[in-house]
C-alpha cells in the first residue's frame, strides 16, 4: 500500500484525503466550516468517532441529522463516505474546558483520546487513502483551502497555528494562541524527562511544568509569509495533515509513555523515530471554538 503518493499537488493529482474527527460535542460552526473546505468532495471521506455518553448522543443526533443532509442532496455536494463509530472506552464524565485542561487530567484525558484517535484511524484508513487530515470537532475556522495549503508543503507532517477568537475588553476583537502542543524541544524538557519514572509524562502549557520550549504557538507574526514552515518535535491535533504512509509504517497515537509524551505529541516523536519530521506553519492560522 505505501506505493500510493502524497504529493503538493493534491488535488489535481486526484489524491484522496481522510478527515477524522473525534467528537464529543457538535459544533454547527465545524459542519458549515467543513463543508466550506474547497477540496473535490469525491476525493473526501469523512470519519468520526462519538463517546458513549448524554454529551455523545446529543452530539450523534446532530451529525446524523448534518449528515443525512448533504449525502442525500445534490450528487457533486456529497462525500465519497462516511463513517461514525461509538467509542467503545471509558470517558471522561466531565467535558467543560476548564476540566479538560486541568493537569492533573491529561494523562487520562490523552490516554482516552489516543485509543479512540486509533480506533477511528484504524476502522477508516482505506488502500487508497492518501492523506489523512485529523480535525477537531471544536475547530470552526480555517481557509477554504486547508488541505491544499497543507500538502503543498509536501510534508509528512503538518500542522498550522491553533489560535481563538475573543472579545477583548480594551481592544475588541481580538485573536489569542489556544494549542501549546507544537514546539521544539528544549535541554530543560530534556532534562526533566531523564528524571521522570516510565510512566511520568510531560505535558505543555502549564505553569507547574516549565519546560521552556520553543512554542509554535509564540511565534505568529501578524504580517508575516502564512507558508513559513519550521521542524517540530511535538503536534497539536486540532488540524493535522499527515501521508497516510505515515500511519501505515506503524506511527500512532500512544495511549501511554511514550518518551514521557502521549497522544499528538507522542505521535510526533514515534513518527520521528520512523524517519519522518513534523513541521508546523506559525503564520497560517485556524481557530478553535471559544467557550
Amino acid at each position: 500500500m505505501n506505493s500510493l503518493t502524497a504529493t503538493s499537488r493534491s488535488a489535481d493529482n486526484r489524491e484522496k484525503v481522510l478527515i477524522l474527527t473525534p467528537l464529543a460535542r457538535f459544533y454547527e460552526e465545524y459542519w458549515d466550516n467543513l463543508l466550506r473546505l474547497t477540496y473535490p468532495r469525491d476525493l473526501v471521506e469523512l470519519g468520526f468517532i462519538v463517546p458513549h455518553n448524554s454529551v455523545g448522543d446529543q452530539a450523534l443526533k446532530k451529525l446524523d441529522a448534518a449528515v443525512k443532509k448533504v449525502q442525500t442532496g445534490p450528487k457533486k455536494n456529497r462525500f465519497s463516505k462516511i463513517t461514525i463509530l461509538r467509542q467503545d472506552t471509558e470517558s471522561l464524565d466531565s467535558h467543560t474546558e476548564k476540566d479538560r485542561h486541568a493537569l492533573a487530567a491529561q494523562k487520562q484525558r490523552r490516554s482516552q483520546m489516543s485509543l479512540a484517535r486509533n480506533s477511528l484511524l484504524f476502522s477508516t484508513i482505506g488502500p487508497d487513502t492518501a492523506w489523512v487530515l485529523w480535525l477537531d470537532s471544536d475547530i470552526v475556522e480555517t481557509p477554504p483551502t486547508l488541505i491544499q495549503d497543507l500538502a503543498k508543503h509536501d510534508r509528512a507532517l503538518i500542522v498550522p497555528n491553533c489560535y481563538q477568537r475573543y472579545q477583548d475588553r480594551e481592544k475588541g476583537a481580538s485573536i489569542r494562541p489556544y494549542d501549546y502542543n507544537s514546539w521544539q524541544d528544549s535541554e530543560v524538557a530534556q532534562e526533566m524527562a531523564k528524571s521522570m519514572s516510565d510512566d511520568e509524562i510531560l505535558v505543555e502549557g502549564y505553569a507547574e511544568m516549565a519546560t521552556y520550549r520553543t512554542l509554535m504557538a509564540a511565534l505568529y507574526e501578524e504580517k508575516g509569509d502564512k507558508h513559513w514552515e519550521i521542524e517540530l518535535d511535538g503536534v497539536g491535533g486540532t488540524a493535522l495533515l499527515v501521508k497516510a504512509e505515515v500511519h501505515r509504517d506503524g506511527a500512532m497515537f500512544p495511549p501511554f509513555p511514550f518518551y514521557h509524551l502521549m497522544e499528538t505529541e507522542g505521535f510526533a516523536k514515534m513518527a520521528k523515530r520512523l524517519g519522518y519530521q513534523a513541521y508546523g506553519l506559525p503564520n497560517y492560522l485556524v481557530y478553535h471554538y471559544n467557550e
